[in-house]
């Protein structure tokens, strides 16, 4: 009897050895959807390299060169990056067809920080779907904030209808008896900057608007439209253009030698990129607001963050322009990537990453201090708050405090 106890006791500590040991792969199973490996992601991105925007394409070349140095440095979890980017030349019909061939043809694992208003509009529902991750989309529209309709969209900047409430509380606040004349591009983006300073302006929107002029980004220039609203003498100029444009209006009020309060939005605050084809002596003044460091303030050469990037741009892109806001753009927008990606651990799937995604917390030591990161399954805006700023002709200055631009 006593052996048979101890045969049955060494059977039972071996199936359990054997169960034991059977159960740490279940434990640890690696979770992939198409575009992971044990040893590859495949990353999709469009930007604009030619075309209207192409202004933008210096930021996809900073993504791929900091894919490179994560890559150096043995990738993510021990998994290279493959990152593919295709040109959309800032064409909605052109952002569908790149779009399909990086999901259907290269079966990428997500596409990230797509960027335009237009383009990404075109997208939208394509990728929702196919329930493919439209991650980090660059560009501010309020549309992307919206996981009840569209839980696989998810944007990154602070929204443009939150950053033109700012604005309007700023005039409110300083000049409330002002005219104002806003020229805006006649999209999804535009309109958005009109609507949050309809939130605030409110009633006194239209008495204090005294000039609204859209252009279409297919028109070669907005100086004539510069021209229509300096005709109606208003005192403020909020100007709502994309790089190119935002250098024309710049350039062309200096020639009228008009003089009005100059607020000009973020996506075109590049020192590189915007103020210096339009001259640095003719944007002085402008007011603008921010939420990441700017590249051309010495306030920052000593921040560690800065001093990464730095290190950074001159073993992986030295021959960018320095002066230029869309490479630090880049690389910050990269960088919170690999953050998600390294939570997800070896759970590479794309409703994980939409798991991850709606719950961030933290900070990116090259955005402006005090600047967070914030996510909630109910709140897809990562970046809400910025700080007013004016330029001083050679570089960006900010003051005030820092603003959250949350609907009221």
């Amino acid at each position: 009897m006593k052996r048979a106890l101890e045969d049955f006791a060494k059977t039972f500590a071996v199936a359990a050895t054997v169960l034991a040991a059977a159960a740490v792969p279940a434990l640890a199973q690696k979770k992939y959807d198409k575009g992971v490996t044990d040893t590859e992601i495949k990353i999709g991105n469009i930007m604009p390299y030619s075309g209207p925007a192409s202004a933008y394409g210096i930021i996809g070349k900073t993504m791929s060169a900091y894919f490179r140095m994560i890559n150096d440095n043995g990738g993510i979890n021990g998994r290279k990056i493959n990152f593919i980017s295709y040109d959309d030349a800032y064409s909605p019909p052109k952002t569908v067809e790149q779009a399909r061939k990086l999901v259907e043809s290269d079966e990428v694992f997500l596409i990230f920080a797509p960027l335009g208003t237009a383009p990404n509009a075109a997208i939208q529902k394509y990728m929702n779907t196919m329930k493919v991750p439209q991650l980090f989309v660059a560009t501010g529209a309020s549309r992307w904030g919206d996981p009840e309709h569209f839980p696989w969209t998810i944007g990154w900047q602070p929204n443009y209808r939150a950053e033109a409430r700012i604005y309007a509380t700023y005039i409110l606040q300083n000049h409330p008896n002002a005219k104002i004349g806003v020229l805006y591009q006649n999209d999804d983006f535009g309109k958005d900057y009109v609507l949050g300073l309809k939130d605030v302006l409110a009633d006194k929107y239209d008495k204090m608007v005294v000039v609204s002029i859209p252009y279409e980004t297919s028109m070669p220039t907005v100086d004539s439209q510069v021209v229509a609203i300096k005709t109606s003498n208003p005192d403020i100029f909020i100007n709502i253009g994309t790089p190119k444009f935002a250098a024309q209006a710049i350039k062309k009020i200096a020639e009228l030698d008009w003089h009005p309060i100059h607020i000009m939005t973020n996506v075109s605050a590049s020192v590189g990129a915007v103020l210096h084809p339009a001259g640095l002596a003719n944007s002085k003044g402008i007011l603008s607001a921010g939420y990441q460091m700017d590249v051309t303030d010495p306030q920052w050469d000593s921040h560690p963050g800065m001093q990464k990037f730095r290190a950074f741009m001159a073993k992986y892109y030295p021959e960018a322009d320095k002066s230029e806001s869309g490479p630090l753009t880049g690389y910050n927008t990269s960088s919170a990537l690999v953050e998600v990606l390294k939570r997800c651990g070896d759970n590479l799937t794309r409703e994980n990453v939409m798991k991850v995604v709606a719950n961030l917390d933290f900070e990116i030591d090259t955005y402006i201090p005090g600047i967070r990161i914030k996510t909630s399954p109910t709140d897809f805006y990562p970046i809400e708050q910025v700080q007013m700023m004016r330029f001083t002709g050679e570089k960006w200055q900010l003051f005030g405090p820092i603003i959250d631009g949350h609907a009221e």
